[in-house]
């Protein structure tokens, strides 16, 4: 009965494998399953690998040295919360390494290709990631509970550790992985206080090279398929510490071939190191050292004077540093020796940290791990360990990194309300015997040029050698504030708003001075040009904030002879009162305000508003600086910023002690002046940003660099974004305008018919057809019959506003649109259908019908040879295209299709023009001039259009990859806006000439001697006409 009920059982699990609770009760049978997990190591939705116990002898005979020494286990803790206690097993992003020897490595590495950033020389990273898959609490004893585990091994420059797929082994350029599948026991040693897993994995292994032990992974550099080992002989230990405290917090372990070394499988023993993650409840034990390193310090930092004090401070410190690199600042003070000013801090100092020379440019400072708790209203506990990262590392990977190494210090303190400080006693790589040194940390609440930071910290030594020195000089890191940030750090109402306070407008005032131009041009400019300035609002806040956007730009610069080229930006940071970006309806702590309104007249010193920003640049060739920090004025007469500029100098610790007139360490010689585009007139200026950049420095000074120059491409502003959809307003209502009076033009024509029926014959149904095709399509497609070109560029640049977008206007343009354009539709079709009950009639009395065979051919050969010489007389458009759009080589091609179709359209009486040659009308009208030329007048229309609204610089349409806006990439560029409209019209004209005068009159006068253009009259329309005229 049991066999009968457990075959019952294997029958569910088989057919209900992804059924959880049905594997659960199965693996309680202690039975060796296999099934799917939902879950990665990065929580990933892919294959897990089997969760099986059949190796439990194997792991007794070779854990027998940490079963020996385990304690009975409290299964409370774990039983209590089963996927707590494998979370608390787990690790991610731990560091691992071999001996130095590197006599048989487990991993090969592909370094070809090794980063697509700037930095050629990222340095790749061994990193390990484990995962707790199962714990085996039904078959239990007392002294140890089965476990099974995932082990990530990967070598890497840029990538994540994922499980992908079910492959043990991936290799890529810049990236190595294995996947080690793991089963094995938890034991817990009381006597040691730690918690211990002993495991033995199994997984495909690369192989070495046996015959080349000099070339161990030659088939890695000729790109060889891998060839793989099965090893199941690979043991794993990891201790964990019990409690979770400032020095006891780190996870270490090995992982261990049992092969002999002979084997090709064996491998060096890897040592492993990780910490302890927020998963795991910390214990503030530490209170002695704490009050060691704090009590009865006052540490301050120079130009820090209003810090936060509020509540809250466990919120914000996450907020602020939350996976965000700090920035450590140079030992611009120091005035040691060159190994003391070079240390960086509590941390070592060898390799690329060296080569900084005490400047440490490009050294980056991670703060993680944070545990933070309210003691009391006054005083908050606070624990972290803060990572700095090597100038040729990954900064992402880096700030995820759990290994804990000799760049990495393990902090705990108190934060105390009265002072605002956060103090904490740090100990290097969480080892009690590195407990000699202190972390000061401050949230400052005033900001100015020279302190333009959200968090500012210094690391202290606290042991002196006999001769007092300090082991390390004083190392300051900061995280510099945005814009953006202001608001979603100080977010409670309860705290205070933080302010600016500007202290170089004086010296602004001078720049002004000294650039301000006084000419015929300056006084046009003035009194015509009208510049970003404060606007009508509901208070003056929301229009300093509306001003402010408009001031703020991110757009690529260049030089002026555009030999370098940068991402450059402008960020206002504040504007008179205003700091930060300003929301009424998030500030409800603000107190209701009168509205604003600007005044007509301003005196000259009234329309100088105080601003903060910072320029940022990406390109190293624009001297020693990637951002500048600034201060002055704004003049909204001339759109002019007359700014100071302080740059973060990295040079030597010794040239940043001698130059005595840095402040806070910055260069705060700079001279800056910003030239806005004009907002209106746009047609007299250039509508591009102009930055000049210099230094007061001498020229033999080593922080003098050269007057940098940049121009912008087109930049817009706020309004200029709303024009775009009032410029697509208007053309809807030309749109309208002009299908309306196409459909008078066709109606004019079908009236013209009762009184022509001899003509009606001999309209072009080839004409009739291109009308059709024309009104068809926008009905197909969803797209508009005329301004596509505009209307389409101005939805793809611009965002419109909610109070345009939310209007109906523009929903009764479009529908009104496709109706007028399905009226002409129909009224085209009731033309050709005329036209052919004509030609029906006609056929009843002469055989003799006209035909549109010849003119369909040769108006189809005509546009076949137009459109293969705009396909070779673009050729930039299509390289320009590929370059751009790569595999989008399809859409390509259906624009072209578009644009000539359009083309086709524009030229719709070219066939009537071949027909009436080849039919030899005398004289006949079967076109009314309302007709032809009205609807030529609608045609051309949107090219007189296009290039009277094309000829002012458009900043909103300067994109290359858009194929509606470039002039360079379109068939309908400047020269076709006006060749188009004369071919047009030069048909038009001939068709008037044709029905005024005879073909043997027109034939006479196209006669040059004896070259004739027109051929003789053939015989065979001369008969018909005589049929139909008896």
């Amino acid at each position: 009965m049991k066999t009968l009920n457990l075959l019952t059982l294997l029958l569910f699990s088989s057919l209900f494998s992804s059924s959880s609770p049905i594997l659960a009760a199965f693996s309680e049978l202690g039975y060796s399953t296999v099934y799917e997990s939902s879950e990665t190591l990065n929580g990933e939705s892919n294959s897990s690998p089997k969760i099986s116990y059949d190796r439990i002898i194997d792991v007794r005979r070779n854990c027998k040295s940490v079963l020996s020494s385990a304690s009975e286990l409290n299964i409370d803790s774990i039983s209590r919360d089963l996927r707590k206690a494998k979370k608390s097993l787990s690790f991610r992003y731990g560091d691992w390494s071999q001996p130095p020897s590197d006599d048989s490595p487990i991993l090969p590495f592909d370094s070809t290709n090794t980063t697509t950033s700037s930095k050629a020389t990222t340095n790749p990273l061994n990193l390990v990631s484990f995962r707790v898959t199962d714990l085996d609490l039904p078959h239990r004893t007392k002294r140890y509970v089965g476990v099974n585990g995932v082990l990530l091994l990967a070598i890497t420059t840029f990538n994540d550790l994922t499980s992908r797929g079910a492959r043990e082994f991936e290799l890529w350029p810049s990236h190595t992985q294995l996947k080690i599948n793991f089963q094995g026991v938890y034991v817990e040693n009381e006597n040691d206080k730690e918690r211990v897993l002993c495991m033995l994995g199994e997984t495909m292994l690369p192989s070495r090279e046996s015959n080349s032990p000099s070339d161990r992974w030659k088939w890695v550099k000729e790109h060889d398929t891998p060839p793989l080992l099965q090893d199941d002989q690979i043991r794993l230990i990891l201790r964990y510490p019990k409690d979770f405290t400032l020095t006891k917090r780190k996870i270490q372990g090995e992982v261990k071939s049992l092969n002999d070394k002979s084997n090709l499988k064996y491998f060096d023993k890897i040592s492993i190191s990780s910490q302890l993650s927020k998963s795991v409840q910390y214990s503030f034990v530490s209170d002695e050292l704490v009050s060691k390193a704090c009590d009865k310090v006052s540490t301050t930092i120079s130009g820090i004077d209003d810090v936060y004090k509020g509540k809250g401070f466990c919120n914000l410190l996450e907020r602020v540093v939350s996976n965000t690199p700090l920035t450590v600042l140079p030992n611009w003070k120091c005035n040691g020796t060159d190994e003391f000013c070079s240390k960086l801090g509590p941390f070592a100092s060898d390799g690329d940290i060296k080569l900084t020379d005490g400047g440490f440019k490009d050294v980056k400072l991670y703060m993680q791990n944070i545990h933070c708790q309210e003691k009391s209203e006054a005083v908050t506990q606070v624990s972290a360990v803060f990572r700095a990262v090597h100038p040729n590392e990954n900064l992402y990977l880096s700030g995820m990194r759990s290994g804990l190494d000799n760049m990495t210090v393990t902090a705990e303190g108190v934060w105390k309300q009265s002072s605002g400080e956060l103090c904490m006693v740090a100990c290097r790589r969480g080892e009690a015997d590195g407990c000699n040194a202190r972390v000061c940390l401050y949230i400052p609440t005033m900001f100015s040029i020279r302190q333009r930071s959200i968090l500012v910290g210094t690391f202290s030594s606290l042991n002196t050698e006999k001769n007092l020195t300090p082991s390390f000089f004083p190392l300051a890191f900061e995280k510099l504030v945005e814009p953006m940030d202001m608001q979603n750090y100080f977010q409670s109402s309860l705290v205070s708003h933080p302010v600016y306070r500007y202290s170089k407008t004086d010296e602004a005032g001078s720049i002004l001075e000294r650039n301000q131009e006084f000419s015929f041009t300056t006084i046009i400019k003035k009194s015509v040009m009208k510049f970003p300035k404060l606007e009508d609002s509901e208070d003056s806040l929301s229009s300093l904030s509306l001003l402010a956007e408009d001031l703020t730009f991110h757009t690529p610069a260049f030089t002026e002879k555009k030999t370098l080229g940068t991402n450059f930006g402008m960020d206002v940071l504040s504007l008179g009162p205003l700091f930060g970006l300003f929301w009424r309806s998030s500030n409800d702590s603000i107190e209701e305000q009168t509205p604003y309104r600007t005044k007509d007249q301003y005196t000259e010193k009234q329309l100088l508003l105080n601003v903060s920003a910072q320029i940022s640049l990406t390109n190293d060739a624009f001297g020693n600086f990637s951002k500048i920090y600034l201060e002055g004025l704004y003049d909204e007469h001339t759109g002019r910023m007359y700014l100071v500029g302080c740059r973060d100098v990295r040079a030597s610790w010794e040239v940043l002690s001698a130059s005595g007139d840095l402040e806070a360490g910055l260069d705060c010689l700079v001279d800056v002046v910003v030239s806005y585009p004009p907002i209106k007139s746009r047609w007299l200026a250039d509508p591009t940003a102009k930055v000049s950049i210099s230094s007061r420095r001498p020229d033999d000074d080593p922080l003098y660099f050269k007057p940098l120059k940049l121009k912008t491409t087109p930049i817009f502003y706020r309004r200029q974004r709303e024009d775009i959809l009032s410029r697509a307003g208007v053309e809807g209502i030309l749109r309208v305008l002009t299908l309306t009076f196409s459909i008078g033009c066709i109606t004019s024509q079908l009236f013209y018919f009762r009184t022509k029926t001899d003509s009606v014959p001999f309209v072009s149904l080839v004409m009739l057809g291109v009308q059709a095709l024309g009104y068809s399509l926008p009905l197909i497609t969803g797209a508009e019959a005329l301004f596509k070109r505009k209307e389409a560029s101005g939805t793809m640049y611009a965002t419109p506003s909610y109070d345009l977008q939310r209007s109906q206007w523009f929903n009764v343009i479009d529908y009104t649109v496709k109706l007028l354009v399905m009226v002409c539709f129909l009224l085209t079709l009731r033309l050709c259908q005329k036209v052919w009950k004509s030609r029906v009639r006609m056929l009843t009395r002469t055989p003799q019908v006209p035909s549109d065979r010849r003119v369909f051919f040769v108006a189809l050969f005509l546009h076949a040879l137009g459109y293969i010489l705009a396909l070779v007389l673009h050729p930039a458009r299509t390289e320009r295209f590929t370059q751009v759009y790569g595999t989008a080589a399809t859409n390509w091609w259906q624009t072209e299709t578009e644009e000539y179709i359009g083309l086709v359209q524009d030229f719709f009486l070219l066939p009537q023009v071949i027909a009436n040659f080849i039919w030899q009308i005398d004289s006949k009208q079967p076109l009314r001039k309302l007709y032809y030329l009205g609807i030529t007048l609608v045609r051309l229309f949107p090219h007189v259009y296009d290039y009277m609204v094309g000829s002012v610089p458009d900043p909103y349409f300067i994109g290359e990859e858009h194929e509606f806006v470039n002039p360079n990439l379109d068939f309908f560029s400047t020269f076709g806006d006006v060749a188009i409209p004369v071919t047009a019209i030069l048909l038009a004209v001939i068709v008037f000439v044709q029905q005024r005068w005879d073909y043997d009159k027109l034939s006479q006068a196209l006669s040059f001697g004896r070259f004739r253009i027109l051929p003789s009259r053939s015989v065979k329309y001369e008969r018909m006409e005589y049929k139909i005229h008896k």
